[in-house]
């Protein structure tokens, strides 16, 4: 069993492997010789695979798992963290954005008794418009699941080996990695680290593939949208009955004659549109629960180096 496992999703990252080996490599050695890099590349349609086997080949500490097709970041994430045995394992990004320089930093504070060090990213080298985007959805996150999430903090952390094993054990299908290891609860930390500027390119998340991440997440982890949709209704209701209430009254003290066809009209478009977004927010959570039901795997592998293939996942 190695000291410490790096698990690094990668997609589309042929021009920063070698580059972040020989930067894992340095900063690692400076903590033990006894590690384990586990790259998980998701089918990015580059030289990325040809890249990890030329490395794994160079050195027995590089492995890695290639998916049979595009599973996405946390899908590899899981991967990563299925295949990997060490002591400690830490989870980063493969865009150098994740300092490798810092994970003997995490690894001290991690020492100090904390099953988890998240790293927490100080002045994000990011476009403005993903850090307003970022802060606003871990701001509705946190309010949705009703747990303070820290969105200064991304998949860049270290974690014992006993979060590894209770992570193993949760196979949904929705994957959002941070917030399924704060669920589990364990003692936490954080330190501050430099959030540095990409290598190259930008960034392979498109704003439709975020929004995608962010309403799945939301409907995995809370069932608050329904509760709210409930709220609404029974606030709406009260409402319109007030409100007719007040006609009725008018009209029986003052014969004052009940008009306004076309408001009429107009509320009854408005109160349909409404039923119709709530039953569409309960069939999301109906689909999704269809999913769940199916049992699939949340990956396939179709190629490792210098890993076997498990049976059992």
């Amino acid at each position: 069993m190695p000291l410490i496992s790096i698990i690094v999703p990668v997609y589309k990252a042929e021009n920063s492997l070698d580059e972040l080996y020989r930067r894992l490599a340095a900063a690692l050695e400076t903590v033990t010789t006894d590690f384990e890099i586990v790259l998980v590349e998701d089918c990015g349609g580059d030289r990325s695979w040809e890249i990890i086997e030329r490395l794994s080949a160079q050195d027995v500490r590089v492995k890695g798992l290639q998916f049979s097709r595009n599973f996405g970041q946390h899908y590899g994430i899981t991967a990563g963290l299925d295949y990997c045995s060490g002591e400690w394992a830490v989870v980063m990004d493969c865009d150098l954005q994740d300092r490798p320089e810092e994970i003997p930093r995490l690894y001290t504070k991690a020492l100090e008794g904390y099953d988890i060090v998240l790293a927490r990213r100080g002045k994000r080298q990011d476009p403005l418009l993903k850090r307003c985007t970022s802060w606003l959805f871990y701001k509705l996150f946190s309010y949705l699941i009703d747990m303070e999430y820290d969105g200064q903090a991304g998949n860049f952390r270290i974690m014992s080996r006993k979060v590894v094993e209770n992570f193993r054990k949760m196979r949904e299908q929705l994957r959002f990695f941070g917030g399924l290891v704060q669920w589990m609860g364990f003692p936490t930390t954080s330190i501050d680290v430099e959030h540095a500027e990409r290598m190259e390119g930008n960034s392979t998340y498109t704003f439709a593939k975020l929004w995608k991440l962010a309403s799945e997440t939301i409907i995995a982890y809370s069932d608050k949208p329904l509760r709210l949709a409930v709220r609404f209704g029974f606030t709406m209701a009260f409402m319109a009955f007030c409100y007719g209430m007040y006609v009725l009254l008018r009209a029986a003290l003052y014969s004052v004659p009940v008009q306004g066809w076309s408001s009429l009209i107009v509320s009854l478009y408005f109160i349909g549109g409404i039923i119709i977004a709530i039953l569409g927010i309960m069939g999301i959570y109906l689909g999704k629960a269809f999913d769940e039901s199916k049992k699939r795997p949340l990956y396939i592998v179709n190629r490792t180096a210098r890993l076997e293939i498990q049976k059992d996942i």
